[in-house]
């Protein structure tokens, strides 16, 4: 049986999408996800992600790890799905670019909307931080360490960032682990994502995750400039108070890399 599918990418964080609205592909199996997903056996990508139909929304997200298990929410991911349903037509396109797209995942309802080529995606507000001997660990949509260091293009971040993500004090269900500096009001962030098992270009959520404390940052509303090894995202949140944050889009563009089939 022929599968089409659509690749994007998200500051290099890749994605396959399928347009599942007629739920042809929701009995695919965690193996065939993963097959799939294999750079060298498959199409390649840090996931796969179907576009099912939704009563209340324009679209529902489901979305799946590289090692075929579902995952939870993934910012960059859903900035890709908001650009694939825009080529796919799913709204008329005047009123697309207008009026913020609405859509249901695994945490929630979430909008977003396009301008100036980017798409802004709004998030779930986070109502915890917490500090541990090794960072700050907070969930905006998926549990996230964020802890600092120097030299960080250099550092080897596949090696401490499977220590961390498998730390006792964050099991059972392990941890996103975002390494972070900051360059005066900027931060550069690599991210070892659970689910990949290695180090991805870019992680929407983690770049979250280190916007929010990278810095001791006073109330009220802020804008952080995320650099990533897979090109520039734009945090905004309003803080509330330490451990509250509101009002938070995820900023940058998502891109269509190709379009194809595959046999399953």
């Amino acid at each position: 049986m022929k599968l089409q599918f659509s690749k994007y990418q998200g500051t290099g964080n890749d994605f396959i999408l399928i347009d599942n609205r007629k739920s042809e592909w929701s009995s695919l199996t965690r193996a065939q996800i993963a097959k799939l997903c294999d750079r060298r056996f498959g199409i390649g990508a840090d996931g796969l992600i179907l576009l099912n139909h939704h009563r209340d929304a324009d679209f529902e997200m489901k979305n799946y790890n590289s090692d075929g298990g579902e995952c939870s929410m993934c910012g960059n991911g859903a900035r890709s799905l908001v650009q694939f349903a825009h080529h796919l037509g799913i709204r008329d396109r005047g009123i697309a670019v207008k009026k913020p797209y609405q859509f249901a995942a695994i945490d929630g309802a979430h909008e977003a909307y396009f301008q100036d080529d980017k798409i802004h995606l709004k998030m779930q507000d986070v109502k915890e931080v917490r500090e541990t001997p090794v960072g700050f660990f907070l969930n905006t949509g998926s549990p996230h360490l964020v802890t600092h260091r120097l030299n960080l293009m250099t550092y080897n971040v596949v090696e401490e960032g499977r220590k961390l993500r498998t730390s006792p004090m964050f099991m059972p269900g392990g941890v996103n682990v975002n390494f972070v500096e900051s360059y005066g009001d900027k931060i550069f962030v690599r991210t070892y994502e659970r689910g990949v098992e290695d180090e991805t270009l870019s992680c929407g959520t983690g770049n979250i995750a280190s916007a929010l404390t990278a810095f001791p940052h006073p109330m009220g509303k802020h804008r952080v400039e995320v650099e990533t090894r897979g090109g520039k995202l734009f945090v905004e949140f309003k803080k509330v108070s330490d451990e509250h944050y509101e009002e938070i889009w995820l900023i940058g563009p998502a891109l269509k890399t190709f379009d194809g089939f595959v046999e399953i």
